[in-house]
C-alpha cells in the first residue's frame, strides 16, 4: 500500500505529540535485557529501574504494518552485589491501516525473569523468557505462545569515549504454543557516544536466530534483526532518542502461523532514562 499518511519523519513525529503527553512519568529503551548496572557496595533492593515508551512509523508495501510501538519495564528486584534478581515487562501493539487508520491488529506480551552473577568485567545470568501473540479485531481462538530456558552473558566496553554494551543469549523451548521453534539465540550491541552533556549520539543492532523442528515444519532456521541509529537529547529527569533504521521480522504478519517475514524501514522516538 503506498505511504498515504506522508514520509516517515512525519508520522514520527505525530505519533511524538500523540504519545508525549501521557509519557513525562515514564523513561525507556526497547525491550532488551536489563540494563548494564554497576554493582552496589551492599546489597540492596529495587536497586534499579527502567521504563519504556517508544513509537516507530513503518514504510512498507502492507496496510497491516503501520506503526509498532512498546510501553513497559524492567527492575532490578534485589542486588546481592556479585549478582541480581531482575524482572521484564514489555507489550507491544502493532497497528495498521486496514480497518481504520489506526487498527491495533496485534498484541504481543513479554514477560522475563533473570538472575545473574558478576564475574569481572562481564555478567552471566540464567533467564525464564515468555512471549504470547494475540491479535486485536480479528478472530483466533488458539493460543500462540512459547516459554524459553536459557542465559545470556552482557558486559559493557569503553571504547575511544564512547560505551559499548554487548549481550549474547539463547535458549531452549520448555513448552510452546502454535509455534514450530526449538531454541532460539540472539545478540545485542548498544553503541553511545556524548556528543556534549546535552546531545548524545546512539547505534544499535539486533540479530536473531529460531531453530525449527523438523518434525513440524520443513523451514530452516529463521533470521532477523533490526538496525538503528539516531540522536538522544538529555533533559534534567530523563532524555529523548529519536532514531531511524530497518527491521527484518520473522512470523510477524496478523496470520501469525503463516511462517512469512517481513521487513521494512523505520522511524520513531523514545522516551528512556
Amino acid at each position: 500500500m503506498p505511504d498515504t499518511d506522508g514520509s516517515l519523519a512525519w508520522r514520527a513525529a505525530l505519533a511524538a505529540c500523540l504519545l508525549l503527553p501521557f509519557a513525562s512519568p515514564a523513561s525507556a529503551q526497547q525491550p532488551q535485557p536489563p540494563g548494564f548496572a554497576v554493582a552496589p557496595a551492599s546489597p540492596d533492593i529495587l536497586t534499579r529501574y527502567d521504563f519504556h515508551l517508544s513509537a516507530a512509523a513503518l514504510r512498507i508495501d502492507d496496510p497491516r504494518f503501520t506503526w509498532d510501538t512498546h510501553f513497559g519495564g524492567d527492575l532490578d528486584v534485589f542486588d546481592y552485589v556479585t549478582g541480581r534478581v531482575s524482572m521484564l515487562v514489555d507489550y507491544e501493539a502493532v497497528l495498521g491501516s486496514q480497518i481504520r487508520a489506526f487498527d491495533p491488529n496485534q498484541g504481543n506480551y513479554t514477560l522475563e525473569a533473570s538472575a545473574s552473577v558478576r564475574a569481572g568485567r562481564v555478567e552471566i545470568a540464567g533467564a525464564f523468557h515468555h512471549v504470547s501473540r494475540h491479535l486485536g479485531d480479528r478472530a483466533k481462538v488458539f493460543p500462540i505462545a512459547w516459554n524459553v530456558a536459557g542465559g545470556r552473558i552482557m558486559g559493557r566496553v569503553p571504547v575511544a569515549g564512547a560505551t559499548v554494551d554487548i549481550t549474547i543469549g539463547g535458549g531452549h523451548l520448555v513448552q510452546r504454543s502454535s509455534v514450530d521453534y526449538t531454541w532460539t539465540g540472539n545478540l545485542d550491541l548498544l553503541i553511545r557516544r556524548p556528543i556534549n552533556e546535552r546531545v548524545g549520539v546512539f547505534a544499535r543492532g539486533t540479530g536473531e536466530m529460531f531453530g525449527i523442528d523438523p518434525a513440524l515444519s520443513t523451514r530452516d532456521r529463521q533470521m532477523g534483526g533490526k538496525a538503528e541509529a539516531g540522536l538522544r537529547f538529555n533533559g534534567r529527569s530523563g532524555a529523548l532518542e529519536l532514531f531511524a533504521g530497518y527491521e527484518r521480522r520473522i512470523d510477524a504478519g496478523i496470520d501469525p502461523v503463516d511462517g512469512l517475514a517481513h521487513e521494512w524501514a523505520l522511524a520513531g522516538f523514545r522516551l528512556v532514562r
